[in-house]
Formats: structure tokens, sequence, C-alpha cells
């Protein structure tokens, strides 16, 4: 966030980005739209304030992915597994256990981005559809 105190309780996701600095809102916006483009269906959410995905209908808190903003990076947390799964191609990147940092002054890995949203997506109806036989 970059701002000292309590974080704010934002309603919407726009309410969220424009909140922002100017350089965080530019990377928001622009993953905000990678993230429709890999999973167009995904319902906006916040979460934990900050901007979620819901990747299938009524998606609980772990079959969302997040981004949030920071003072020199935007963090975007596709989920443990979505992680382990690329983390050669993140090498050059800070992260969590189910997220990675991508700096402001960078550009975003458009392409490993819509790869990790369509992977989680289909490892959550993968996982639902073993729930369900």
């Amino acid at each position: 966030m970059g701002k000292k105190g309590a974080m704010p309780d934002f309603k919407t996701i726009d309410d969220y980005i424009a909140n922002q600095p100017e350089k965080a809102q530019e990377k928001l916006k622009e993953l905000r739209k990678i993230i429709r483009e890999a999973a167009p269906d995904a319902v906006e959410v916040l979460n934990y304030k900050v901007p979620s995905f819901k990747l299938v209908p009524d998606g609980k808190s772990n079959q969302q992915i997040m981004m949030a903003a920071y003072a020199r990076f935007i963090s975007f947390y596709p989920f443990p597994t979505t992680m382990a799964k690329f983390s050669d191609e993140l090498k050059e990147y800070k992260q969590g256990k189910g997220s990675v940092q991508f700096p402001l002054d960078k550009p975003l890995p458009r392409e490993l981005i819509i790869r990790m949203v369509k992977f989680r997506r289909e490892e959550i109806l993968s996982k639902d559809n073993e729930n369900s036989l």
C-alpha cells in the first residue's frame, strides 16, 4: 500500500485502484485486464480488503486469485500450487508461498500471468469435478 495506518475499507475494486499511487494504479489496471483476458467469467470481489477474482462460480477464498499494491511493487496471489507449477519461470521475481511481486518499474509478464490464471482455474475445476464424483 505504501501508506501508513489502518487499511481503508474500499467498496469496490475501482475504489481500491483509485486510492493507490499513480504507478501502482497503472500496474493494477494492467494486471486486472490480463486476469480478465485469461478468465473472462471471473467475478470481481474484495477479499481481505484487496481486489480478488472468483475463478469459478461462488468461489471460496481458496478458489480466488488476488492482487495488491505496495510502494515498489504489486503482488499477485495465484495460490501456492500455481507458484510451484511456474517456479522456474518466476525465478527473477521475489516470491512468497502463494504470491509473486511484480516491480512497478518493469513490464508485467503478460503471457505468463495468463497461463498461471488458466492453470489455477483448471486446477479448481478438476478438483471440483473430483469432489462431485
